[in-house]
């Protein structure tokens, strides 16, 4: 099962960097996001591939002809939150004020209810899993925001197997698709989006998918644009981290669509067995 989806979000969207940080700043930057998803959209088109668009509210109101373009082409329009801000820096009160806003803003754009939630950064940890509550008081009913390794932001290492899973809350019980890891010198390593599928080269990249049943992607419109402009003051590291590989990213991507069968996160929702997956219980323990 290899699921193809998208976080779309402007290329300046860079989380843990001043100048990037609210939409005050994000008026300063040129808008990129129409041609990028252009670019997409025609790779999928062109092989009749569905796939499901983690969208930030934000581009539902500034961009609401992408959300319905989006409808009209098949493809699944779930939530990437409001503001693209980290989860665990947020109260839940502020988390479920961007979480509802975010949904009324997408389902207006679409005309579709919103089932599906992914959180900026995978910006979810075992300290604010209080996440899965609101997102259950909200509607929401799948989850793509673990990430069961280290991370510089976000990180669940100690989730467990990053397989298809129902996570059991105070609040019932929602679906979780975790990203998938492989093993490489005992390590956990992420490889099926975002910059570790920059950085990987393509023989590698498909060695890892041929080898796991499983595959979440999580690719972002800036990942395939190399002319996007510098943010001003990214350290070297942060540099590394959102600009290396771009000119070859989507080479590597239109070989991986050409190599594998992806589905949309619903489809791959519909072909599961939810009686025979692990159980994850957030239960709060009595004190």
């Amino acid at each position: 099962m290899k699921i193809l989806t998208f976080d779309i979000e402007e290329w300046f969207h860079i989380l843990d960097h001043r100048s990037t940080k609210t939409a005050g700043e994000w008026q300063r930057y040129e808008r990129r996001l129409d041609s990028n998803m252009d670019r997409i959209l025609g790779l999928l088109e062109d092989r009749d591939l569905k796939a499901t668009f983690f969208c930030l509210g934000w581009v539902a109101h500034e961009f609401p002809h992408i959300v319905r373009s989006l409808v009209a082409a098949g493809h699944e329009v779930a939530t990437h939150s409001d503001q693209h801000q980290l989860a665990y820096e947020q109260t839940p009160g502020e988390f479920r004020a961007d979480l509802d806003t975010s949904i009324k803003s997408l389902e207006d754009a679409s005309g579709q209810k919103v089932r599906a939630y992914r959180a900026p950064g995978f910006s979810v940890k075992k300290e604010n899993n209080w996440v899965f509550e609101e997102l259950i008081s909200a509607g929401i009913e799948v989850d793509c925001s673990i990430f069961p390794a280290n991370r510089s932001h976000g990180g669940f290492p100690g989730f467990g197997a990053a397989t298809p899973s129902l996570l059991k809350t105070e609040s019932g019980i929602i679906r979780e698709f975790p990203i998938n890891t492989t093993k490489l010198f005992g390590t956990n390593i992420i490889f099926s989006g975002g910059g570790y599928f920059r950085l990987l080269p393509e023989v590698l990249l498909k060695r890892y998918f041929e080898r796991s049943d499983y595959v979440m992607t999580y690719f972002h419109p800036r990942d395939f644009d190399p002319g996007q402009p510098m943010i001003p003051g990214l350290s070297l590291a942060r540099q590394f981290k959102s600009y290396y590989g771009l000119k070859g990213a989507q080479k590597k991507l239109e070989s991986l669509l050409d190599s594998y069968d992806f589905i949309s996160l619903a489809d791959a929702e519909k072909t599961i067995d939810w009686t025979n997956v692990p159980t994850v219980s957030l239960l709060k323990k009595p004190v």
